[in-house]
């Protein structure tokens, strides 16, 4: 097994340590428990799990509610990237970007790599690709997962794009399904709606129904600061500047109609993709040349200030060369500070930290490509310790 990864079921190391005579008197025997519970504390999250198995001591320390609590108070984690190894088995590892190494874990519920995937605040929600009907949410962490009731609304809508929220102090999340469903014979015409679950009353809600005309929804949503934002897609041809579009759907207020709201994208894209960084939205897409728009000849971030898109980055060329052949189609995902972008056909990961405006290629991922046709794909999560569906 690579020294880069390590079994989350499994985080002993071999040492010699213990054959050496010493009259050493180790540090934890004269600390009071709230002052090794304060020092562990301040361990990244990984860590964690190799303090628990040193003694029952730290074991009893890191379970305990008021560890937790502190855990996830004192210092906070950077976002983990999970990446899938596989077209047909939800398998992978999961990348640390504060120890850079990666991870062999296993997620619960998700039955399939293809399934709608949302993460907010340590909890990912996962929802099948053919009904769209089976939901789950989960801490992929300690494994704790909840199967949801089955949303109102079409059962096979032609388009669902999927996000969740998290409040960071009741623990309470919302997820949100947008469904577009094309009017029977009429191209030109969809049917969009919006279904809200609440984790605090259990049940779901339908907030809107609307019919969109030139324009459908799409696989693409975020929220943002009470606003929900979705990506909608021309249905008439036109230029390619203005095949796509963003929708801001007030949570509040929930007015409507929608193309009230409608902001145009900043240049011809593809492949484009909404997050939540620190309650800013921001978008990750590949810029198509004028002439061919359906190939990429880079990548760009930007952040949505008002109505107005400020561009934040551009990938610089020996990095988008570094991804070897890329196509419009690619994998992104961040939030908190970071960006994780990945090539559909190889398991190369580029990290941008928003803060420092600075790139870097994750370490090596343990897995390499076995056969032309291999995609990968993956998401990126808060790991949290305290936090259950």
């Amino acid at each position: 097994m690579s020294k880069d990864i390590i079994d989350f079921d499994s985080f002993s190391e071999l040492s010699d340590e213990g054959n050496k005579e010493t009259n050493e008197v180790s540090v934890d025997l004269i600390l009071p428990d709230d002052l090794l519970e304060r020092i562990l504390s301040y361990l990244p999250i990984a860590s964690i799990f190799r303090a628990g198995s040193v003694c029952r001591r730290w074991h009893d320390i890191v379970s305990s509610k008021r560890f937790l609590w502190n855990f996830s108070h004192v210092l906070p984690q950077k976002p983990w990237y999970f990446m899938f190894t596989s077209s047909d088995e939800p398998v992978g590892y999961a990348y640390d970007p504060i120890l850079r190494k990666w991870y062999n874990i296993e997620l619960p519920c998700i039955q399939t790599p293809n399934w709608f995937i949302a993460s907010s605040c340590g909890l990912v929600c996962f929802m099948d690709n053919d009904s769209r009907s089976e939901l789950h949410i989960c801490n992929p962490i300690t494994k704790s997962c909840k199967k949801l009731e089955e949303p109102p609304g079409p059962k096979f809508s032609d388009y669902s794009a999927l996000s969740t929220s998290v409040n960071r102090t009741s623990h309470n999340y919302t997820i949100y399904i947008v469904k577009s469903k094309e009017v029977p014979g009429n191209f030109f015409q969809w049917d969009l709606s919006i279904h809200i679950y609440d984790s605090e009353t259990m049940t779901w809600v339908t907030s809107l129904t609307e019919v969109l005309t030139g324009w459908r929804g799409g696989d693409e949503s975020v929220v943002c600061d009470g606003v929900l934002y979705f990506l909608i897609y021309s249905t008439g041809g036109g230029t390619p500047e203005n095949r796509h579009g963003l929708v801001k759907y007030n949570l509040s207020s929930r007015s409507s109609p929608l193309i009230r709201s409608f902001i145009p994208i900043p240049c011809p894209l593809t492949c484009g993709r909404l997050m939540n960084l620190k309650e800013k939205l921001v978008m990750v897409g590949g810029i198509g040349k004028q002439d061919r728009p359906d190939i990429i000849k880079g990548i760009g971030i930007w952040l949505l200030d008002g109505r107005n898109w400020v561009e934040v980055a551009r990938m610089p060329h020996k990095f988008f060369q570094g991804f070897g052949e890329l196509d419009d189609v690619f994998a992104s995902s961040g939030t908190d500070n970071l960006i994780y972008i990945q090539s559909y056909g190889a398991p190369a990961l580029l990290v941008f930290d928003m803060n420092q405006k600075l790139w870097k290629w994750s370490q090596k991922c343990p897995v390499s490509k076995k056969f032309p046709l291999q995609l990968f794909t993956g998401f990126c999560f808060e790991p949290r310790l305290a936090i259950a569906p």
